[in-house]
């Protein structure tokens, strides 16, 4: 392929909103525009990666499981759950841990009504009683979609409710509204499951086990203290409602678990080549390897005084082609500083630059990206010499 025919565009500088040097270089080397959308040379590049499919994994640090690989980076839109010890990765939504349950064996206490003003959220419930998050119960509410059913939850108030958990559980939902929160016999802000009517109420698996919480009193500006499951109140569905967070303990091996911003991968083209970009670059540009890479040679001419050297380079480029090796032949009549930094943003895993002076020997010069060195070659011995450095 041409240069001029994937109308590339470089840049000399980083973008003002570039996220990270990754995305900067894929701007600058002209595979995205600065709203990151591809461009000729980038769409090329996705199609290319589709083609190898999971085999561009193998040069990234990834993490992941048997559904889904992530490339673990700060600016990345799913967080996920990983032990760094036994590598247990899953999205935080889906994490399971080990819980903390209270190691007291209280016997259930009488109920007591408490007039708790102001305290419509956990954070001042428990700062108003003195009392530990854990030590109450948090209610959320919903309505199934399928049916209008109203859907109560309960969780320790300590603990973080994991909607897509819930999902699975009982099927698509929205946030329930106040009327339908009064019509079930609940107050916002102050509800408990106790006393409800026509609800399905959901528990999540620490709750039974967990003895005299104060709840809402689905009463305004009171709750009730020593609220039990199983003796004040039941539930139809009981299970892992949780989402994880930093510090928990690892469901596998016990020990802690991290909380990670990650790219996923998998079906996502543009987040590999993102996550390629991210982990192969120099200061100069992009240093794809082999064969990620959307071309595997990047083929240049300086032109000369007295020697035709597009045309001894457009012949190159054709036997290069022949052999089977994806090739950009740079086709324009710019300065040689300007093509060979060009070559170094576009990050090709091999240049080969046909200029005056080597063609009146017979030679042409090839250069690995990741190198320094410049190697003399023989036009004859170029395509042949290619297919060793690219051999896997």
């Amino acid at each position: 392929m041409k240069y001029r025919d994937l109308q590339i565009q470089t840049h000399r500088e980083a973008p003002n909103n570039a996220r990270t040097e990754g995305f900067s270089f894929l701007v600058r080397a002209g595979y995205l525009t600065r709203e990151n959308v591809p461009t000729k040379l980038g769409e090329h590049a996705l199609d290319h990666l589709r083609a190898l499919a999971d085999g561009s994994f193998l040069f990234l640090s990834t993490i992941g499981n048997e559904k889904e690989t992530y490339f673990a980076i700060p600016s990345g839109n799913v967080e996920v759950a990983y032990c760094p010890s036994c590598k247990y990765t899953e999205r935080i939504e889906y994490a399971r841990f080990v819980k903390p349950i209270s190691a007291e064996h209280v016997p259930p206490l009488p109920i007591e009504r408490i007039s708790t003003p102001d305290c419509n959220t956990i954070e001042f419930l428990a700062n108003f009683l003195n009392i530990p998050k854990e030590k109450t119960a948090k209610a959320l509410m919903y309505t199934r979609l399928s049916d209008s059913k109203f859907v109560f939850v309960v969780v320790r108030g300590d603990m973080q409710l994991s909607e897509r958990k819930l999902i699975a559980q009982v099927g698509d939902i929205r946030p329930a509204t106040t009327e339908e929160i009064v019509s079930a016999g609940a107050i916002p802000g102050y509800a408990s499951a106790i006393g409800l009517k026509d609800s399905l109420i959901v528990a999540d698996d620490l709750i039974p086990g967990s003895s005299n919480l104060v709840a809402g009193a689905n009463e305004s500006g009171w709750h009730l203290r020593n609220t039990n499951y199983g003796r004040d109140y039941s539930a139809e569905i009981v299970a892992d409602l949780i989402q994880a967070k930093e510090g928990d303990t690892c469901i596998e091996c016990g020990n802690l678990l991290s909380v990670l911003s990650t790219l996923s991968l998998n079906n996502d083209f543009e987040n590999v080549l993102f996550a390629l970009a991210e982990t192969h670059h120099d200061e100069k540009g992009l240093t794809l390897p082999n064969p990620t890479a959307p071309f595997d040679v990047y083929l240049m001419h300086i032109p000369g005084k007295e020697l035709d050297t597009y045309a001894k380079a457009d012949e190159i480029y054709n036997s290069i082609l022949d052999a089977d090796i994806s090739v950009l032949l740079d086709d324009r009549d710019e300065r040689a500083g300007v093509k060979f930094n060009d070559a170094d943003l576009v990050g090709c895993p091999v240049r080969v630059t046909v200029g005056e002076k080597s063609l009146i020997e017979g030679m042409v010069e090839l250069k690995l990206r990741k190198v320094k060195e410049i190697q003399l070659v023989s036009i004859d011995e170029t395509v042949e010499k290619i297919k060793s450095i690219l051999k896997p």
